[in-house]
């Protein structure tokens, strides 16, 4: 099978390229890109390509980086294939050297012609190295995976093939190509990984590289069909609300952990860790109902019974005396106390309570949260308002904001719960209405 045939399969095989497509191939110079631009003009006709190549001089290297430019320029002209150069100086900025060059020469590619695909060319030796830069910082699934044969607009036509066959390629041609002096440099760790690790591996398995490529594209394979299981299973345990439990709990460890990264990333956390899905998997193993942790980028988590959900931080509501009668507006709620002369009827709902008027005698009323001991009556029982609102499920993040209507140390109602029975003003009686609502 000759080099452009598996190209071309390799193509097909990943739907890289279609008739018509229009092709802007990135040349370096090097031996990889002069394969790849060679093997693309070699396929143009066949393909109906409409075939261009892009250059990007990052001088970062003085005349040699004058001198690539200068090649491709040479190259592209004897073929009459159109060229775009780009002209930057290379940033390190906090990223490193290479890969401040790296993201310069994307952003450079991706501002050229929208409809036009992007060929670069990374080979099988290429992806083994990936793999073994991402097995030496610890990777999953994804980044054992390697580099995709496509994202978005860019296409790798030549992750089949190894970097001997591409010299040998480049030999049949005799095509001339310019070496990077920093290929060379030890300082890089994929440059070590190339000189050093590679041929080691290679003297145990001469088809390393190729092997090591087929096997990553396998596991992107796999890691494509175990995240689309991971975003049904999330899509039907996430209600807009929060995450169940039970039912993340249930699902098998390796889709439990990619439901709870995608959970994580729709919080809000966008490159979450395995320290984070730890984190998160206690909390939805916790048998506290109101437990809580906090995770990068001030994100908190909580549980609310049986479901894991952002939750904020509980800011309980200043104390605020009452006018009474009159208005008080205080922490978001609108407090509306009314004389209601004896014999008109009083109806006591979750939000509006009748008091009986010889209480306000004792002590001024205040508006606050929740403190510990308050406890109230109601026709179930006396009950303290912690486990009141255990019970009855309110979810933990919301309590301190819940508005309580107290004098002195006594409830006389809880917004959302209704009146204390201890001091409801009797039916017929003179009272005081409190009606509770949300200010704007």
């Amino acid at each position: 099978m000759t080099f452009q045939t598996q190209i071309l399969s390799f193509c097909r095989e990943h739907r890289l390229l279609e008739q018509g497509d229009r092709v802007i191939c990135a040349i370096s110079g090097g031996a990889d890109s002069v394969a790849l631009l060679w093997c693309l003009y070699l396929l143009r006709e066949q393909l109906d390509l409409k075939l261009s190549a892009a250059h990007l001089n990052h001088g970062l290297r003085g005349e040699e980086s004058d001198r690539d430019e200068d090649f491709v320029r040479q190259l592209c002209a004897g073929y009459q294939i159109p060229l775009t150069v780009g002209r930057t100086q290379g940033q390190a900025q906090g990223r490193g050297l290479e890969d401040a060059a790296r993201r310069a020469r994307y952003t450079f590619l991706e501002s050229l012609d929208p409809a036009a695909k992007i060929a670069t060319a990374h080979t099988a030796d290429d992806n083994a190295e990936t793999v073994l830069l991402h097995l030496i910082r610890g990777a999953g699934l994804r980044g054992l995976g390697g580099i995709a044969p496509a994202r978005g607009r860019v296409i790798r036509p030549m992750l089949g093939v190894t970097r001997q066959e591409v010299e040998a390629f480049l030999e049949h041609w005799n095509l001339p190509h310019v070496e990077d002096s920093s290929n060379g440099q030890p300082d890089f760790l994929r440059n070590r990984v190339r000189s050093r690790i590679m041929p080691l591996l290679r003297q145990e398995n001469p088809r390393f590289a190729r092997s090591c490529s087929e096997t990553a594209l396998t596991l992107r394979l796999d890691e494509a069909f175990l995240a689309q299981e991971a975003e049904a299973a999330l899509d039907g345990l996430w209600d807009g609300g929060g995450l169940d439990c039970p039912g993340l709990l249930a699902l098998h460890p390796a889709l439990r952990r990619r439901v709870l990264a995608g959970f994580l990333r729709r919080c809000g956390l966008l490159e979450p860790e395995a320290v984070h899905l730890r984190q998160a998997e206690a909390l939805a193993r916790s048998r506290r109902p109101g437990a809580w942790a906090a995770f990068p980028g001030g994100l908190l988590l909580g549980r609310q019974y049986e479901k894991l959900a952002p939750r904020t931080v509980p800011f309980p509501l200043e104390e605020t005396p009452l006018a009474v009668p009159g208005v008080t507006v205080a922490a978001g709620w609108q407090v509306r106390c009314s004389f209601l002369p004896e014999g008109e009827k009083i109806e006591n709902t979750p939000f509006t309570f009748g008091v009986a008027c010889d209480t306000i005698a004792k002590c001024t009323w205040v508006l606050r949260s929740r403190r510990a001991g308050d406890a109230l009556r109601l026709p179930g029982g006396r009950r303290s308002l912690r486990r009141l609102l255990m019970d009855r499920k309110i979810p933990a993040q919301v309590r301190d904001a819940m508005p309580v209507v107290a004098a002195g140390d006594q409830i006389l109602g809880v917004g959302g719960i209704g009146v204390n029975l201890d001091f409801a003003a009797p039916a017929g009686g003179p009272a005081v209405e409190i009606r509770l609502s949300k200010s704007n």
